[in-house]
């Protein structure tokens, strides 16, 4: 892969002209680069007022590059945008201006190795004859289910026979471990870095099944994220065989099928956060679907359910249509999704939903409606877009990744407590306003730790240590600050308190209490207002970031794609978590998710 400039990031808004902003850096605001574009254009006619996506391709093609033509030599005049932005990063020597750049640039296949990313002399030694002749560029671009039935096909013929079979052994093992754990639709060229949590833990499963290890002690953390109910079932049968050479298999999991399947379960509770940290119960499944205090029991006893709606929406407010995705391994697909409705979208892992909805969907959307430079798959049109006026992805990326970070900051209910605190009686007197009980500022907060309430050790080797802060002790303000209470509490306590606490408190407060109310529909009452970022789970993460949207003040023409958003939940968190979603489409949104869990789809 090379990187290079990508007129299609370089031209964030296509349908705003020259003139108001379609090129960041070349419109009127930009006084230098915007005359030599309004000379250029007066001598060739471009009209700088009229939408980029409409000017014909002769001028756009004027515009980005100097030229008519490629190949032409640039224009004596204007050596167009992307020449010059090319110029720019060549002699660019401050690394900001470089970062600046680099959101302009995109990967794209190398010319000549195509992607494989290997010299001409590898790509010519082949393997095989006849159909199965290959090189490793071909074999590694090809999917681990299509690689497995290739080498199980594969065979040589003399010295080369006796040279290949204990390979060819290894080989078709190796692959056959990848298949059975569920990520046969990758390929050997794929990127680390783009693999799922599970994808990676699977693959690393697959290797230990592989060495035919014997008492060791397995602990996997939700290995069934991401993976087709067909899929799960091979996953399983995966993890009983090591168990049964000998091995102990430690899972966390939420997923019905590994519950049943399991040799013991113990049952964590009652609740979550503040309300859990007990062992409700233990024992076998059937042991915790008889105990009575168990709340999974309840769930998989059947005593407990996650009801079929009894009535369900019709669609009534037109179809978003998605025509000709063909990004990956889509084949010109359609897509029809009714506005005002909850949408899912399940299939086996590899099948292209990711690409279909959050690289084809959600960016071609975002480009439109949020100007937005990310770039979608290829497709060909969308039509009733007019149905919506944003879209949102609420994905389980963190929340934040400092300690400072926390969800009083994030949903924005922490400016408003600090607006209580500033009308206080001590608060007046002494001339504080609402930035004094920040910790992000100077002035209130305590400067020994910079207002984290903890100290970072290096540890060289070993991942950094946090310790509480000598001179605060954890609380994140200076002593004056602390004098300074809400009924009773200083604004160190207040972000001690979990979220059900902090809506007593604040009762009086119609836009705090509206905040917190949202935190709690989505099954997070028991987090704290000032818990750090870095300690919440993928799904209270995700969960955060719903309510914050939940709190806001809607149009009702907002869709929201949620990727997988069951992860990591219970039985009981399932039911708060559809409750919330429907509450976004009784207020006219409409709701998109990735997922394989049968209560979802049901």
């Amino acid at each position: 892969m090379a990187s290079r400039f990508d007129s299609a990031l370089v031209v964030a808004v296509p349908a705003l002209s020259l003139y108001a902003g379609a090129i960041p850096g070349w419109d009127r605001r930009n006084g230098r680069n915007f005359n030599q574009l309004q000379i250029f254009a007066d001598r060739y006619g471009i009209d700088l007022n009229m939408p980029y996506c409409e000017l014909p391709l002769r001028h756009r093609n004027l515009v980005l590059y100097g030229k008519e033509a490629e190949g032409a030599e640039p224009n004596e005049l204007f050596e167009g945008v992307m020449n010059a932005l090319e110029r720019q990063w060549k002699t660019a020597k401050n690394p900001s201006m470089r970062t600046a750049l680099e959101r302009y640039r995109s990967e794209h296949t190398c010319p000549d190795c195509h992607g494989l990313r290997l010299c001409e002399e590898a790509r010519n030694v082949y393997i095989g004859e006849g159909e199965l002749k290959k090189n490793i560029g071909d074999i590694a671009s090809m999917s681990l289910h299509e690689l497995g039935r290739y080498f199980a096909a594969l065979s040589f013929e003399g010295a080369r026979a006796a040279i290949a079979e204990k390979l060819l052994i290894e080989i078709r093992s190796r692959l056959g471990f990848l298949n059975d754990v569920g990520v046969g639709y990758l390929s050997l060229t794929r990127s680390a870095d783009t693999l799922s949590g599970g994808e990676s833990q699977r693959i690393r499963l697959a290797s230990q099944i592989g060495s035919r290890l014997t008492g060791v002690t397995y602990v996997l953390d939700e290995p069934s994220i991401g993976l087709h109910q067909r899929d799960n079932d091979k996953l399983l049968a995966t993890l009983f065989s090591l168990r049964d050479l000998g091995n102990t298999i430690v899972m966390v999991e939420h997923d019905e099928d590994a519950m049943r399947n399991a040799d013991y379960l113990v049952d964590m509770g009652p609740g979550a956060g503040e309300h859990g940290g007990e062992v409700v119960a233990c024992g076998t499944p059937d042991e915790i679907m008889a105990n009575s205090n168990s709340l999974t029991g309840a769930y998989l006893s059947g005593r407990k359910q996650i009801s079929v709606p009894k009535k369900r929406k019709a669609a009534k407010n037109g179809f978003l249509k998605l025509v000709g995705a063909c990004g990956n391994n889509l084949k010109n697909v359609t897509l029809e999704i009714p506005a005002g409705l909850i949408t899912v979208v399940s299939g086996v892992s590899g099948s292209g939903k990711s690409s279909l909805i959050n690289d084809t969907l959600e960016k071609a959307l975002a480009h439109v409606l949020n100007h937005s430079s990310v770039q979608a798959l290829p497709y060909e049109r969308i039509e009733n877009i007019e149905l919506f006026d944003k879209v949102i992805s609420v994905e389980q990326s963190p929340i934040g990744r400092t300690p400072r970070s926390n969800p009083a900051t994030y949903t924005g209910v922490f400016s408003a407590i600090r607006e209580v605190f500033a009308q206080t009686h001590q608060a007046r007197e002494r001339g504080y306003d609402a930035g004094r009980f920040s910790f992000n500022t100077k002035g209130g907060r305590c400067e020994a730790c910079g207002g984290d309430g903890v100290v970072r050790v290096e540890m060289n080797f070993l991942s950094d240590v946090y310790v509480p802060c000598d001179v605060c002790h954890g609380q994140r303000y200076n002593r004056e600050t602390l004098d300074v209470q809400y009924k009773g509490l200083n604004i160190s306590q207040v972000l001690n308190l979990t979220i059900e606490e902090a809506k007593n408190v604040f009762a009086a407060h119609p836009v705090i209490v509206r905040k917190l109310q949202a935190l709690i529909e989505v099954g997070l009452g028991y987090i704290r207002l000032g818990q750090s970022a870095i300690t919440f789970s993928g799904g209270e993460a995700q969960r955060i970031k719903l309510a914050t949207e939940l709190a806001k003040r809607e149009t009702g023409h907002t869709l929201y794609i949620l990727d997988e958003p069951t992860t990591g939940l219970h039985f009981e968190d399932i039911v708060q978590l559809m409750q919330a979603l429907r509450q976004l489409t009784d207020n006219g949104n409409t709701v998109v998710i990735i997922e394989h869990n049968l209560d979802v789809l049901k």
